[in-house]
C-alpha cells in the first residue's frame, strides 16, 4: 500500500495515429490487357518517361488493340500543382475510360 502522493495518470497515444481513410476491397484483376485502355500517371522525377516508353512499346507488342493514354494527359502528380492535378485525376481517368493505370516514379 502506497502512502505517497498519487502518481500522475497519462493518456496513451499510439505513434501510428488514427486511421482516417477507410480501405476498400481491391478490384478483380483484368483477365487480359488486350483491347483495354491503360493510363500512365507520373510524378515527373527520375527517368519515368523512359520507363513509360519501354512499357508502352512492350504492351503494344503483347496485347492487341491496347490503347495507352500517355502521362502528359494527366499532369505532374508531384509538382507545384500536385493538389489540383490529383484532385482532377479521378475525373480524367473516367474521361479517358481507363481500364488500368500504371503509376511510375522512374528508374
Amino acid at each position: 500500500m502506497s502512502t505517497g502522493s498519487p502518481q500522475p495518470r497519462y493518456r496513451v497515444v499510439s505513434p501510428e495515429g488514427r486511421v482516417v481513410v477507410r480501405s476498400r476491397p481491391a478490384r478483380k484483376p483484368l483477365e487480359s490487357l488486350a483491347g483495354k485502355t491503360i493510363c500512365e500517371v507520373w510524378d515527373h522525377l527520375y527517368k519515368g518517361d523512359l520507363v513509360f516508353a519501354a512499357l508502352r512499346q512492350r504492351l503494344r507488342e503483347l496485347y492487341p488493340g491496347v490503347r495507352v493514354v500517355e502521362h502528359p494527359a494527366f499532369g505532374n502528380v508531384h509538382g507545384p500543382d500536385a493538389a489540383r492535378v490529383i484532385g482532377r485525376l479521378p475525373d480524367l481517368l473516367r474521361e479517358h475510360r481507363c481500364d488500368a493505370v500504371i503509376t511510375a516514379v522512374g528508374a
